[in-house]
């Protein structure tokens, strides 16, 4: 039997599956990665790291399923975005750990940019929605700037999923929708901006050749391959971003669908034949795997994240517990609507272009001696909720959504939040069978269709089925209805607070 193996490579770990050629999910294995955080705003990973997690993840996988490593006949990875990780001439990584996704250092580099080039032509061009410091050209500004003797040697820069599988086959690619997170990639004209580069200061030579994600990078090199335990001749396709991964694992490549991915951070999504675009509010906008298509999205950087740091530091009796966050949502039944009060702003990563300021920081208010650790837990719940709820509204703006949306991610399993948000949006809220390994099938679908398993993407959506609907409760909307507006306005006063402690801390 023919079988795949997809790599999710997130923000807390790697997940490998294994696939049959069908596409059906034969067995999953995940491996956490630290990352640190050595200064305000700096959110680094080891890319080595990475590697160790890939190996160890397909090790246990193949040993825990006994597959013969011969019926492996190609890898795709899901990867982490707004990452470089830069090489010298003889392959060698230059820095120890790279800045991620979230990391925001380089808001200099990024402001003396727009005084140079226009943020609003850039952000038109690009669709790079995120906080500008977030995404690769700036990083690459700031480590010429801050370190010139380690950007003097970059021969090449690689994403996080281009690293891998640098690891694996030692050729250097990226695909469409990787490069349309670098922050000097053109939407339209599907390259790389060399006006957006000069204007930088960066040499475009730096990143590698751009090749659609079914693209076959090659086969494993003979270290990889007794390292990971496959056969030599096991392809590798060059894959996507997470973000492109996902939509295609979650809606395929249908027009107008949308999801939101509830993970470590969380955003909702809508698949669109033109890109959707806001200059104001700057929806984020990456190449979907289908090149003939975008996928644009708001998003929040702390959604799972949030609750996982409630669980942490309120609930560190639980830890340890296999289903502490089961044990959690429990917790909140007897706990009204509102948590008494108590509102829960999740921006514990940083605010987003949506955010009044970047500078807002998350936080607990209407605090009282009478709460206790379920109101907080339930505000956390509500406020994760209530935040992606304002992202909704603004998607809808632009383009028409249904009554329906379907979740993914680790949070979609718990039906006392999915009902929750089904109150705060307003919407019939959908989980299926995929759930969080909608970006793991979309990588998968990645390497069916570079082996030729599978000619196109329409598969996925058989794929799928329901395991869980949540409908609208009319009189919990109209209590979140009004809740909006108090959750609103808490947070633009965060945004301020913000912005006043980032002057005078």
């Amino acid at each position: 039997m023919k079988k795949l193996i997809s790599y999710d490579l997130g923000t807390g770990g790697a997940k490998a599956s294994l696939y049959d050629e069908s596409l059906h999910t034969l067995a999953r294995s995940f491996v956490e990665y630290e990352t640190v955080y050595p200064k305000p705003d700096y959110h680094e990973q080891s890319p080595k790291d990475w590697w160790n997690s890939i190996v160890r993840s397909t090790k246990k996988l193949l040993e825990e399923t006994g597959t013969d490593p011969g019926e492996i006949v190609c890898l795709a990875l899901s990867g982490a975005s707004l990452v470089t990780v830069p090489l010298d001439a003889e392959n060698r990584e230059l820095v120890e750990r790279v800045p991620i996704w979230s990391d925001k250092r380089a808001k200099a580099e990024a402001e003396g940019f727009f005084s140079r080039y226009e943020e609003k032509a850039w952000y038109l061009r690009t669709g790079n929605g995120f906080p500008a410091p977030c995404y690769s050209i700036f990083k690459l500004m700031w480590l010429k700037r801050h370190k010139p003797e380690v950007y003097e040697r970059i021969d090449c820069v690689l994403g996080s999923k281009d690293y891998i599988n640098f690891r694996l086959t030692g050729k250097r690619y990226m695909d469409y929708s990787y490069a349309s997170g670098t922050g000097a990639y053109d939407l339209t004209e599907k390259r790389m901006s060399k006006e957006i580069l000069e204007a930088a200061g960066i040499d475009g030579r730096i990143f590698p050749e751009i090749v659609p994600s079914d693209f076959v990078v090659g086969s494993l090199l003979p270290n990889a391959a007794k390292e990971l335990g496959l056969r030599e001749e096991t392809m590798v396709a060059c894959g996507g971003v997470d973000n492109a991964c996902m939509a295609l694992g979650s809606v395929a490549n249908v027009e107008g669908s949308v999801y939101t991915s509830l993970g470590s951070s969380s955003w909702i999504a809508v698949n669109s034949k033109k890109p959707v675009l806001d200059a104001e509010k700057k929806p984020y906008v990456f190449a979907h795997i289908d090149d003939t298509m975008y996928t644009s999205a708001f998003s929040i950087f702390a959604g799972g994240s949030s609750l996982r740091w409630v669980r942490d530091h309120l609930c560190r009796d639980l830890a340890g517990e296999k289903d502490a966050y089961d044990i959690m949502t429990k917790e909140i039944l007897d706990v009204p609507e509102g948590a008494g009060g108590v509102i829960f702003n999740p921006s514990l990563a940083g605010g987003t272009s949506q955010d009044k300021s970047i500078h807002i920081r998350g936080g607990f208010v209407g605090l009282s001696l009478g709460t206790d650790r379920a109101a907080m837990i339930r505000a956390a719940m509500e406020g994760i909720a209530m935040n992606l709820k304002l992202s909704l509204k603004e998607l809808n703006r632009h383009t028409p959504l249904g009554e329906e949306i379907q979740f993914c991610g680790g949070g979609a399993k718990s039906e006392i939040w999915m009902q929750m948000f089904a109150d705060i949006f307003d919407k019939t809220i959908v989980k299926t069978n995929i759930d969080q390994d909608a970006a793991s099938l979309g990588a998968a679908a990645i390497a069916a269709k570079a082996a030729k398993m599978i000619e196109d993407y329409q598969v996925i959506r058989k794929l799928h089925k329901r395991e869980l609907i949540c409908h609208p409760r009319p009189e919990k909307v109209e209590i979140y209805r009004r809740l909006e507006k108090i959750f609103v306005h808490i947070c633009d006063v965060l945004a301020d607070l913000g912005d006043y402690m980032k002057e005078n801390w």
